[in-house]
């Protein structure tokens, strides 16, 4: 490492801000974007519009201060004004401000919860989906705790609304039933909305029973296009041979990546056309274009690709490939001009813009102070499974080393999902530690196991039982041969490996414990122990059987789904593990890592829980996060030293 090169601090990394929400304006001209810290300080996280010239001609600068949630931007059809969403006055409200300056105007009092808002072609009418405002007796029930939960009604479902900015009049639009709201698109010309719905506001069924309609905002009218797969999202409008369309992404079952859909609105069946069936790609993300046919994201192995659709032939034309993530892709009316999120291995996600089927040039620079730092050595790995199938994923040496200067203790994080990937990015956070460990001195295993995305929709579906895969199956395997060919190249110490990851990597990380006794360190991050039981605790509930294999309720036993669960083997553990857990995790709910923890103690295995009070499944409070990313280094420096140390327990 450089004698003049500052130190990578866990404050540095949770103290930086970080950009989210590009959107371009109409004309092409600027991109809003929200601006807030990795970690927030206070109850909630503050958050700030920025503003920047898509050509990068002039200075990013902020909209609003920061001082408030700011947050959901979306332009007006003349470019001249910003909408959003922000709790300044209390609850989250619709608000405007103009590019010409001046303070934002308020134009919602809404009491009940606004979740999102799109202003439509005609320039008067803004679409909203928000939840009904508490009756009378609502308040009554709060005040006097007489508030009995009944099953499937304590959450508020989504209704579309329309606010006229003349008057100020906000009216419920009839027509979609006791339907949950989700996403709205305005048409580009008219007033006509694509709206997915669910059939309830509960993830489960919700995200398996999504349907597309057509609305028109004026009159009510609802022309249903049917059902669609699981997870539907992104609608996007566009036009051939004069007929409208609607474009959308989903999956083609209820784990796996996601396809693109098309389906023709004025035709007399609705049918839905799979549009990337085949591709060795996977689709990521949709970006509307006003004058022309949509463009997508394609996560292609450790990079992503921008696509646009061919309207005569119905398949995507590559414009361009990117070197690692970009991610929330939008576009200008034209489709000249767009703007994402990018990173690479080097540089932090940022905001760029450019054309789409040229070079892209950073707009926002919102953590300058990590140019200073020396960074580990971040190369891409190609090698193959046992039965031949070709993988990827990346390998980050500490500072200023080489491959000749192995071999290093080795740490394997393995990613979320496992509908995810690493791209050639850069990864630095509590939750993708990568150049966190490889600043500490060791080596990191970043696998692309199959499961994830970026490899084609058989690839992501490979660990669904439904086609004929299993977690912890031939994905573990796959991790495995990453390692064992790290250790016969000189790079991984096979007597100093560790292994850890969140959420599905959490649960690799687990099973990976319960399989061998190679790693001499662990660590659980908001891990799967027990598949049935996440079926019953989880908010996804049984879309969760598609991995797991089994509910628990076909019989007496033994279930699918006791085979896969890391706690059916807490007897074989001998690896030290460090558990930690959201409190407030509704997506693999505490219980899993208490469980975990129950089953170490009664086995006698070296193991710590920590629960991290009012966290959900990704933390968000700073002094969590820091806690995190110490506690991190600390436990693997523990287990991993060999009697060097750089005195604080690191590896030297």
């Amino acid at each position: 490492m450089s004698e003049d090169a500052p130190e990578l601090t866990a404050e540095l990394v949770v103290d930086g801000a970080v950009p989210s929400q590009p959107v371009i304006s109409p004309d092409g001209c600027w991109v809003a974007y929200v601006v807030a810290a990795v970690g927030h300080r206070a109850e909630r996280r503050m958050c700030a519009l920025g503003l920047a010239a898509a050509d990068g001609g002039s200075p990013p600068r902020k909209l609003t201060a920061g001082t408030t949630a700011d947050f959901g931007p979306r332009w007006a059809p003349d470019s001249a004004s910003v909408f959003f969403l922000s709790d300044r006055t209390g609850s989250a409200q619709l608000h405007r401000i103009w590019l010409g300056g001046g303070e934002a105007e308020v134009l919602t009092d809404w009491h009940g919860e606004i979740r999102d808002a799109w202003p439509l072609a005609d320039g008067r009418l803004v679409a909203l989906v928000a939840t009904d405002e508490p009756t009378e007796d609502d308040k009554r029930r709060r005040a006097e705790r007489d508030d009995a939960i009944v099953w499937g009604q304590q959450l508020r479902r989504g209704r579309l609304r329309v606010l006229d900015l003349a008057t100020g009049e906000l009216r419920t639009v009839d027509g979609l039933g006791g339907r949950h709201v989700v996403e709205l698109a305005p048409r580009p010309e008219g007033s006509a909305l694509a709206v997915i719905s669910w059939a309830s506001p509960e993830q489960d069924p919700g995200l398996v029973t999504s349907e597309l309609h057509v609305v028109d905002p004026q009159t009510g009218t609802v022309h249903d296009l049917g059902r669609t797969g699981p997870r539907a999202r992104s609608p996007v409008w566009w036009q051939a041979e004069g007929s409208w369309h609607l474009a959308y992404l989903a999956r083609p079952g209820p784990f796996g990546g996601y396809a693109v859909y098309d389906v023709a609105v004025t035709a007399p069946a609705a049918v839905h056309r799979d549009l990337t069936e085949g591709m060795s790609a996977c689709p990521a993300g949709l970006a509307q274009v006003a004058d022309g046919p949509p463009l997508a994201l394609f996560a292609d192995g450790l990079d992503t690709a921008i696509g646009r659709l061919d309207p005569g032939l119905r398949r995507f034309r590559c414009l361009s490939a990117r070197d690692g993530l970009v991610d929330s892709l939008t576009a200008s009316r034209s489709g000249e001009v767009v703007a994402a999120l990018a990173t690479t291995s080097r540089e932090p996600v940022n905001v760029h813009a450019g054309p789409p089927g040229g070079p892209l040039i950073r707009l926002s620079d919102t953590q300058p102070a990590l140019r200073a730092i020396s960074w580990g050595t971040q190369e891409r790995l190609s090698y193959q499974a046992p039965d031949g199938l070709d993988l990827d994923g990346l390998l980050i040496l500490p500072p200023g080393r080489s491959r000749a200067d192995g071999p290093f203790p080795l740490i394997t994080w393995v990613h979320g999902g496992p509908p995810a990937r690493y791209a050639d990015q850069f990864l630095l956070g509590p939750r993708s530690p990568g150049q966190w460990l490889a600043t500490a001195g060791y080596a990191v295993f970043l696998p692309n196991p199959r499961g994830g995305v970026g490899h084609g929709r058989d690839f992501a579906a490979a660990v669904v039982r439904s086609a004929g895969g299993t977690v912890g199956g031939a994905d573990w395997g796959d991790i495995v041969s990453g390692i064992d060919l790290l250790i016969a190249e000189g790079v991984a110490d096979p007597g100093r490996l560790g292994i850890g990851g969140a959420s599905y990597g959490g649960f690799m990380a687990a099973w990976a414990i319960g399989q061998t006794d190679r790693f001499k360190a662990a660590i659980m991050d908001a891990g799967i122990s027990d598949w049935g039981m996440l079926l019953a605790t989880s908010e996804f509930g049984t879309i969760d059987a598609a991995l797991g294999g089994s509910c628990g309720w076909e019989g007496t036993g033994p279930h699918p789904h006791d085979q896969v669960s890391p706690i059916s083997f807490a007897s074989k553990i001998r690896t030290p593990v460090l558990i930690v857990h959201g409190q407030d995790d509704t997506n693999v709910p505490v219980s899993q890592a208490i469980y975990f923890h129950r089953a170490l103690s009664w086995f006698g295995v070296e193991h710590e829980l920590v629960i991290y009070p009012r966290e959900g499944h990704a933390f968000a409070e700073r002094n969590h996060q820091l806690d995190l990313l110490c506690r991190t280094r600390a436990w693997f420096g523990r287990w991993l030293h060999d009697g060097a140390s750089d005195g604080r327990g690191l590896p030297a």
